[in-house]
C-alpha cells in the first residue's frame, strides 16, 4: 500500500503520516508489540505527568486506544461507502471522562495488543477501491488509506512525546 497523497487528508495529519516508513501493514503489526514493550520498559513512569494539567503515560496510552477505536470506526464506515458525515471528538474530554489512571498499565497493554490484532484483520482485507474511498469526519474529507497511516503515525507521535518529555 502506497502512502496517501496530500489531497487525501487534512494537512494537520501530515505530521503523523510522514512518520511512517516502510510497509504500513508490517509497521502496524509490529508496532503493537514494540510500543507495548517500550511502555513496559518505562513502567516506573506510568503515573507521571511532565507538567500540571498534562496527561500521565497511562492517560496517554488510554488516549491512543480511544483514538484507534475512533479512527478504525471512521475507516470502516468510509470503506463501506458511508455517506453520512461523522462527528469529531475532543481528546481532552475523552481522557477526562475516562479513568485510565485507575487501570493497571498491564491491562492497557493487553487491550492495545488485542485491539490492534483485531484491527489488523480488517486492514488486511481492504482492497484498493476501499482504501481510496473518501468520507467526512469532523467536517473534513479523508480517505480510508490516510486513516490507516494515521493509526501508525499517531502511536509514533506519542512515543516521541514520551521520549522527549517524560523520560
Amino acid at each position: 500500500m502506497n502512502p496517501p497523497q496530500t489531497q487525501d487528508y487534512p494537512q494537520w495529519y501530515k505530521g503523523y503520516i510522514d512518520l511512517v516508513e516502510g510497509n504500513i501493514l508490517d509497521v502496524l503489526e509490529t508496532q503493537a508489540q514494540t510500543f507495548v514493550d517500550f511502555v513496559q520498559r518505562n513502567s516506573d513512569k506510568a503515573d507521571y505527568a511532565y507538567a500540571p494539567g498534562k496527561w500521565t503515560i497511562k492517560e496517554m496510552f488510554g488516549h491512543i486506544i480511544d483514538t484507534e477505536r475512533i479512527m478504525v470506526f471512521r475507516l470502516t464506515s468510509f470503506a463501506r461507502a458511508e455517506k453520512a458525515a461523522l462527528p469529531g471528538f475532543d481528546e481532552n474530554d475523552y481522557v477526562t471522562n475516562a479513568h485510565f489512571g485507575d487501570r493497571s498499565l498491564e491491562s492497557l497493554c493487553e487491550e492495545f495488543v488485542l485491539l490492534r490484532k483485531s484491527n489488523m484483520y480488517l486492514l488486511q482485507s481492504l482492497n484498493e477501491e476501499e482504501l481510496s474511498r473518501f468520507g467526512t469526519a469532523n467536517g473534513n474529507q479523508i480517505t480510508v488509506k490516510a486513516l490507516v497511516y494515521i493509526l501508525a503515525g499517531h502511536v509514533m507521535h506519542h512515543k516521541k512525546v514520551i521520549v522527549e518529555r517524560y523520560l
